[in-house]
Parts: structure tokens; C-alpha cells; sequence
């Protein structure tokens, strides 16, 4: 349960799936006419079965600010566990909407409307055995999708061996270290630090990445990740994110002020 899921947190799909959604059981509703559906003149079908549908996208759209927030708490990770608790808890949604808007709509009024276990086993349970596995293939399709463009945003830091690369976001990476003849590389994993040996040259890795600021003939930075100015004893430090310290030689300290005053103001 606690492997990864693929996940796309973007609204917009899931609003696509949603109204997808509520195509689907219209079309599944108005073609198969389960229950007295079939007794229905083709107005009354336009009339009632649209709410259906309603119910399913509205069910499915309510529960997307509790997605986002377990995404969120989850540190941007969306587990097998968290897609069966959602899945189960629309389901069960559903139902019961999709019941009450019989009950008190649909049959208001009526003498001896349908008991919730004929319906569960006639309408309501065939219909989510169908409709589910729509649901399923969208979120997993969308998923892939927004995994297949992260990867592709990634950088690749090689290392001059065969088998010394480090590929992450331009934005985890927080700040690259010369080390003889090596680079410590500093970049967050989730929001984790970590650190990363690899054999290559810093001035290297300066020209590859041009998004890069070089500080000193040992640093080079990711400007997205400054925190602070600090003087100690007449010499200049940039802190960065997790509190990493970053000395600034005078070479490069106008270059560095320049570069950070447009970055911060924007």
C-alpha cells in the first residue's frame, strides 16, 4: 500500500474527468434503461437522468480539495493507498446521493419505491462495476502523463565515469561544491537534504546549467534557493535553503548582487 501511484494534481483534468464522467452514466443510463428507466418517454429521460450524472461529477469534483491536501501532506507523493481511500469514499458518495435523489425526487410521493438492496443489485452496483474502471484509467492516464513531463523538466548531472550521473528538478537543486576532483552536489529530495559525490569538474557544471551562479572558485549556486545575506568578520555568505552557508568571494559579489536583486524582486 505504500507504493506510488501515478498522479497528475492538475485541476483541470480532473474537471475533464469529472464531465467525462457525467457523459458516460448519461449514455449508460439512457441507452441500457436499467430499473423503469425503459417506462420513461424520451422528455422524462432528459428530465430525470442528467441529476445522475450530476451527482457523479459533483460527488467526484467535492472530493478534490481533500485529494490536494493529502497530496500536499503526502510531500507531492500519491500512494496506492491514497487512490483505493478515494475511489472507495466516491463510491460510497455516490450511492448514497445517487439514492436519495431517488427516494425524494424521482419516486416523491410514491407508494413502495424500490428498497436500496434491489437497487444497489439492479442499478446501482452493475453501474459502478462500469463506470469505475473509466474512472481508474483516466486518473492513471492523466498520472503517467504529468510523470512523463516532470521527467522531461529534469536535469542530468554526469559524472565523467559510466555509471556517476545524478538527474533531479533545476529547482531541488540547491547548490554545487568542488571537492579535488570531485563535486558535492546539495539538492533536496522531497524535503530532504542530500548530498551527492560526483566526479567532475565544477567549472563544468557551470557552463552546462547556465541558470547557475557562480560565487566563489569552490560554489556554484541555484539562486531559487537564497535565504539571506550574511557578513561575518568583513566577509560575505549567502544562506540558502536548509540553512546552507555559501561563501562570496569579491570577484563575484557584484555579479551575485545583481543576480539576486532581480531574482528576489521578481
Amino acid at each position: 500500500m505504500k507504493f506510488k501511484y501515478p498522479f497528475d494534481p492538475s485541476l483541470k483534468h480532473h474537471v475533464i474527468i469529472g464531465f467525462g464522467l457525467a457523459l458516460w452514466i448519461f449514455l449508460f443510463l439512457f441507452v441500457t434503461e436499467p430499473l423503469d428507466i425503459s417506462e420513461l418517454n424520451t422528455s422524462e429521460k432528459l428530465k430525470y437522468l442528467p441529476f445522475y450524472s450530476l451527482i457523479a461529477t459533483v460527488s467526484y469534483l467535492l472530493f478534490l480539495p481533500l485529494q490536494n491536501y493529502i497530496y500536499k501532506k503526502s510531500q507531492n507523493n500519491w500512494l496506492v493507498k491514497h487512490e483505493i481511500l478515494f475511489l472507495l469514499s466516491l463510491s460510497v458518495v455516490s450511492l448514497i446521493l445517487a439514492r436519495s435523489y431517488y427516494l425524494y425526487v424521482v419516486v416523491a410521493g410514491q407508494a413502495n419505491p424500490h428498497t436500496l438492496g434491489y437497487m444497489l443489485m439492479s442499478l446501482l452496483l452493475p453501474a459502478l462495476a462500469i463506470i469505475l474502471p473509466i474512472i481508474v484509467i483516466g486518473r492513471f492516464a492523466f498520472g503517467k502523463y504529468f510523470e512523463k513531463k516532470l521527467e522531461d523538466t529534469k536535469i542530468e548531472i554526469k559524472g565523467e565515469g559510466n555509471y556517476e550521473s545524478l538527474k533531479l528538478h533545476l529547482n531541488d537543486l540547491i547548490a554545487v561544491q568542488s571537492s579535488d576532483n570531485y563535486i558535492e552536489v546539495f539538492y533536496i529530495s522531497g524535503s530532504i537534504l542530500k548530498k551527492n559525490l560526483i566526479r567532475n569538474k565544477l567549472s563544468k557544471i557551470e557552463t552546462t546549467f547556465s541558470e547557475l551562479q557562480r560565487t566563489h572558485r569552490s560554489y556554484i549556486i541555484n539562486p531559487y534557493h537564497f535565504q539571506s545575506w550574511k557578513t561575518e568578520k568583513g566577509k560575505h555568505f549567502l544562506v540558502l535553503s536548509h540553512n546552507i552557508e555559501v561563501p562570496i568571494s569579491k570577484t563575484y559579489l557584484e555579479a551575485i548582487k545583481s543576480t539576486l536583486n532581480f531574482t528576489t524582486a521578481g
